[in-house]
């Protein structure tokens, strides 16, 4: 368990925020972000990071990184956001499939993707979910068949966000129709611009639309295979672990919180206002020791589905929870002038449904700690 920061990682912590201050780019930050609507494309953006070894500081230095610890790079994504920075392409392409390919590729993939990953010249995505499986993995339908040194992939995958400006998918699928809900199933990294793929938008509400992904016999090379084949399942639930540190959205969370304390700051705030946000600030607290213990785990090589599980479904929900509070605040006179600030939190507001959906519903989160906690009463008696 974490209690506070070593000397080093504050010195990185401040070395990173002075270059975040650069006039170059806190004005790149300014023109991806969308004061209200879709963001723009943040590539531009993630190119100048990448240039100066901001997206990736903890891979090894031979695939792109800076050498640093697991922990610096929490540190690094923690930053980034408060800098104003659009996470979702880091979260995606850095923190998820980066991570995973860092873990479980080959050398060759590894020579062949994170450098460009790292340099924010090429961008990845998961591709797990499907029309009528949602958040059971063990019901995907999507299938890999062989064909001559490779696969061929058709299936379709949705709710994937910023698919429309990547070029490498994570994806799922059998190899081995029949075997059973949890066997047969092998992990791809496929490349979105192939013969095959199409990528459409997912109407919802939120600012941000997810995407479909529809792979129509997509051919995939043998070495775009990601681990064993047909073994799929066990590396799922170490990705969906790397998934749910729940960090992403605790910073989500402080950072609305941050916008409406700045609309009370200026309408002028009462005791009840008062006496939440100090309730909000609390339950942050124990939402960011919650996300470094699994960050801390991870660190060291440990996977722990539960702890992940606890993380992912306080902070999703927190992170709800003070959305829909925080869009309330605002005056109507500040709704009236239509101030960017009061914009962000109306975003906000339309981009809480998601969370506690995304990477796993709460439900499956619960039903995860219950099955833990039936264990050990097991165990016991």
């Amino acid at each position: 368990m974490r209690f506070g920061f070593t000397d080093d990682q504050e010195n990185f912590r401040a070395e990173v925020r002075k270059i975040l201050r650069s006039d170059e780019i806190r004005t790149a930050a300014e023109e991806a972000t969308g004061a209200d609507g879709v963001e723009p494309d943040g590539r531009p953006l993630y190119r100048l990071l990448g240039e100066r070894g901001l997206l990736a500081v903890h891979w090894p230095a031979e695939f792109g990184g800076c050498d640093r610890a697991l922990t610096d790079a929490a540190i690094l994504a923690e930053e980034l956001v408060r800098a104003g920075i659009p996470d979702t392409l880091h979260v995606n392409t850095i923190q998820i499939v980066g991570q995973f390919l860092l873990m479980t590729g080959s050398d060759e993939q590894k020579r062949r993707y994170l450098p460009a990953l790292a340099r924010g010249h090429s961008f990845a995505s998961v591709l797990y979910t499907e029309p009528d499986a949602g958040s059971d993995l063990g019901a995907l339908r999507t299938v890999a068949e062989p064909d001559g040194d490779g696969y061929r992939i058709t299936g379709t995958k949705v709710f994937s966000l910023k698919t429309h400006l990547v070029d490498l998918g994570l994806c799922a699928a059998r190899t081995s129709p029949g075997s059973g809900k949890y066997q047969g199933i092998s992990l791809f990294l496929v490349d979105l611009k192939a013969p095959g793929v199409a990528r459409s938008t997912v109407a919802g509400i939120g600012d941000e639309h997810f995407h479909r992904v529809d792979l129509d016999s997509v051919w995939v090379p043998g070495d775009a295979l990601l681990g064993p084949r047909d073994e799929g399942w066990v590396l799922l639930n170490d990705a969906l672990a790397i998934e749910r540190t729940g960090l992403d959205y605790y910073l989500k969370a402080e950072r609305w919180l941050d916008l409406a304390l700045e609309t009370l700051v200026d309408r002028g705030a009462d005791d009840a206002h008062l006496e939440q946000v100090g309730r909000w600030q609390g339950a942050l607290a124990a939402d960011h020791v919650l996300a470094w213990e699994v960050l801390s785990r991870l660190a060291s090589d440990e996977m722990d589905p539960v702890s992940a599980a606890v993380a992912k479904y306080h902070s999703s929900e927190l992170a709800q929870d003070i959305a829909i509070w925080a869009a309330g605040v605002p005056s109507p006179q500040q709704r009236a002038d239509r101030h960017r600030t009061v914009l962000a939190l109306d975003s906000a507001c339309r981009e809480a449904p998601g969370l506690t959906l995304s990477a796993g519903t709460s439900e499956v989160m619960l039903q995860i700690m219950a099955t833990a906690f039936d264990s050990l009463g097991s165990e016991r008696y």
